[in-house]
Formats: structure tokens, C-alpha cells, sequence
């Protein structure tokens, strides 16, 4: 668990280091942000691929090789920028999306890992911490990202990350290879037949994800906005962290609980965002205190939530291809940024605060509806590892000795 977070740590850096990068490189945010969505797009796509293949063929593998070419994506995004001309930055637009085509499956691997080295309450837990901790992993990232910057500029912050992308996978796929996972997370088998879309419930639980994770992303893109039309742009820094910090306190809590359904957890978190609307203006003048309590309250149910989502996924998904699963549900992750994002922007500039507050307290309330739809089509799933496990040890024989 320490390597598989320690490894992602750049991740949610790169895409601030690519926009400062952009901005010395042209002066302008804006094709930072064209930038940095070529390089989402990339990433999006090679969710579901790298993820196949690290189903299929040895992890630690695929994981050391794909973080050694995204290094080198970044390094040939440095080498645009220091030796093209400003005008030419739309060379930048295939390096980025080749630099997201190549990322390594990290978050795929170590929600898929889970079920081969624990069951239970044990496999329960190991997702709560994980998600909890994921959460630090977003505001130490940007923090450590903008004082790489501020300190020796874009640049050399991208260097940084070319760095990592190559240490952190190494360190994850060894600690991996020490807890006995040397070949594919499915047995290195070619996988089971047919699209994973079909699997019954596996579409509607996508739509959760791209409609929850467009929910919560979007939630920063409304405390800046926010913030700089009271003229205190700092606030959205510490409201994000008090978000943060309410998720992490909720994870730590309720992952000592046993599993509680989906449906509830969802419900918890779209009642925080509906809770916002009232606090922020025009509707009422918006006290950066009443918004950091809803923040800090409602926060408490999204590490809870992504916990018992990962599970549900983990329990719906084929033994032998978790990491497709998984990285479908990373791109259905990023695809719901992509799009919630800007419709954020436009009700921002056109209802202010409120008006984006509730589009994506309509978004959470979707997610809701989607997930209540999911679960009376899919129904209860039992876990497909602690099925295995029993159905071993009846037999007398060793879990380790069965086929993953």
C-alpha cells in the first residue's frame, strides 16, 4: 500500500506542473489547459489497455515499462517547450496525448491487487485506508507540485515527474513481486470471453463513477470560483483542504465499520453538495465558515463512498480481468471531469456560486438515481475471491494453488 500511493504521487501534480509549463512557454492558461486535457484524453484511453495487460502479462512489467516511456513523454514535453517557438505550442497536443497513452496502470493495480491478498473485513479495510490516504495524495501532490515550481521553476518540476514516473512504478512492482503477485493480476490468462459491458450491472456502476467523480471534481472549480469573486482567491486553497481533510476523518472512521451499501453512502454525499446551495450567494452571502462546515461534514462521505464503490466493482468484475475493470472506471472517472467541469465554468459565469453548487448537487442526486437503477438490475453480488477461498478450503487445498 505504501509503494502502490507513494507511486501515484505525481499524478495528481503533472497536470499543474503541464499548465505552468504552458503558461511560461505562451503566456496563456488557456492552451495549458487544451495541453493538459490532450494529456487526460491519453489517459482516459489507456485506462482500460494497460489494465488488460496488466491482467494478462507479469504487472511488474507492465508497470516499469510504461512509467519509463510516460518518463520519457514528459521529458520530450520539456524539450518542446524549451527548443520551439510559442507559436508552434500546438506540437504540444500529440507529445501530451502520447505522455497520457502511456501511463502506467497504477490506480488500476492496486484496487485490483486487493482480492489476491486479502478477503473480508481484511479486504474491506485495505480499500478504506487506501482510499482515505488517496485523498492526501491530492493536496500533497499540487502543494509539493506549486513549490517545485515557485522554487526552481516549470521546468525543472517536470523533471521531477519524468523522475517519479520511473521510481515509483519500479518501487510498486517490487513490493508487488514481494507479496508473491509476479504475473498478470489474472493468472496471465487471455482473460474471459466477451466485453466486460455486458457483465450485468457493469454499464450503470460506469455511469455512477463518470457522474460522481464529475461531482466531486468539480467541487474545486467551485470554491475558485468562489473564492475570487470575494476577491480571496487563497480561500479555495483551504476550503479544498478542509474538503480533504473532512474525507480523510470519514475514511479513518468508517473503515472500521463492516460494509454498508452503496446506495446509502451515495445518498450521505449528494445531501453534503445539495447542502451547499443555501450558503453561497446570491442566495445568501456566503460565510467562508458556514461553507468549511458543509465542506468538512459532508467531505466525511466521499472516502466511505469510493471505498464502497471500489468494492462493489472488485466483487461485480471477472477475477481475470479486475484491471480492465478497474481502468473502465478510471476513464468513466475522467470522462465525468471532462464533462462536468466546464458545465461548472458556464453556470459559474451565468447563476454564479449557487448555480453551480446546484448543478452539481444535480449531478450527485443523478449518481444516486443511477446507482439505486444498478443495484435492483445487478442485484447482490458475492465476492468472487472469498468464494474461490472457501471453495478451497473445502476441498483441503491451498487458495495459492488455485488458478487467479
Amino acid at each position: 500500500m505504501t509503494f502502490g500511493l507513494l507511486a501515484r504521487l505525481y499524478i495528481p501534480a503533472q497536470v499543474m506542473v503541464v499548465t505552468f509549463l504552458m503558461a511560461e512557454w505562451t503566456g496563456s492558461y488557456a492552451l495549458g489547459g487544451a495541453v493538459c486535457t490532450a494529456m487526460t484524453i491519453g489517459h482516459a484511453i489507456a485506462g482500460p489497455v494497460r489494465g488488460r495487460a496488466a491482467d494478462r502479462s507479469s504487472v511488474a512489467k507492465v508497470l516499469v515499462v510504461s512509467g519509463a516511456v510516460q518518463s520519457v513523454g514528459f521529458a520530450a514535453m520539456i524539450a518542446t517547450a524549451a527548443w520551439a517557438d510559442a507559436a508552434m505550442w500546438w506540437l504540444m497536443l500529440p507529445v501530451a496525448l502520447a505522455t497520457g497513452l502511456s501511463a502506467p496502470p497504477l490506480g488500476q493495480v492496486t484496487r485490483s491487487m486487493w482480492p489476491m491478498i486479502a478477503t473480508g473485513r481484511a479486504r474491506e479495510a485495505a480499500y478504506a485506508v487506501e482510499a482515505t490516504i488517496g485523498e492526501l495524495l491530492y493536496v500533497v501532490g499540487p502543494m509539493l507540485a506549486a513549490f517545485a515550481v515557485a522554487a526552481w521553476g516549470a521546468p525543472a518540476a517536470l523533471v521531477a515527474c519524468a523522475v517519479w514516473a520511473v521510481v515509483g512504478p519500479a518501487l510498486f512492482a517490487s513490493a508487488l513481486w514481494r507479496a508473491g503477485i509476479r504475473g498478470g493480476l489474472g493468472g496471465g490468462s487471455r482473460g474471459s470471453a466477451g466485453s466486460l459491458v455486458r457483465t450485468p450491472g457493469f454499464l450503470t456502476l460506469l455511469c455512477f463513477f463518470c457522474l460522481i467523480a464529475g461531482a466531486l471534481i468539480s467541487v474545486d472549480v467551485l470554491l475558485v470560483g468562489w473564492a475570487r469573486g470575494r476577491g480571496e482567491p487563497q480561500l479555495a486553497g483551504v476550503l479544498a483542504g478542509v474538503w480533504a481533510v473532512g474525507s480523510l476523518v470519514g475514511g479513518l472512521v468508517m473503515g472500521g465499520f463492516p460494509r454498508h451499501r452503496l446506495w446509502a453512502r451515495a445518498g450521505v454525499t449528494a445531501l453534503g453538495l445539495c447542502a451547499l446551495v443555501p450558503v453561497l450567494p446570491p442566495i445568501s452571502g456566503g460565510s467562508p465558515w458556514a461553507v468549511g462546515l458543509i465542506l468538512l461534514i459532508g467531505g466525511s462521505a466521499v472516502a466511505p463512498l469510493l471505498t464502497a464503490a471500489n468494492n462493489r466493482l472488485a466483487d461485480l468484475a471477472p477475477v481475470d480481468r479486475r484491471g480492465e475493470a478497474f481502468g473502465w472506471m478510471s476513464t468513466a472517472g475522467q470522462g465525468g471531469a471532462a464533462l462536468a467541469s466546464p458545465l461548472v465554468g458556464a453556470l459559474l459565469d451565468g447563476s454564479g456560486p449557487a448555480g453551480a453548487g446546484a448543478g452539481i448537487a444535480g449531478m450527485a442526486v443523478v449518481a444516486l438515481a443511477v446507482v439505486l437503477l444498478h443495484l435492483r438490475r445487478s442485484g447482490p453480488v458475492s465476492p468472487v475471491a472469498e468464494v474461490v477461498e472457501k471453495t478451497a478450503d473445502r476441498r483441503g487445498h491451498a487458495v495459492d494453488d488455485l488458478p487467479r
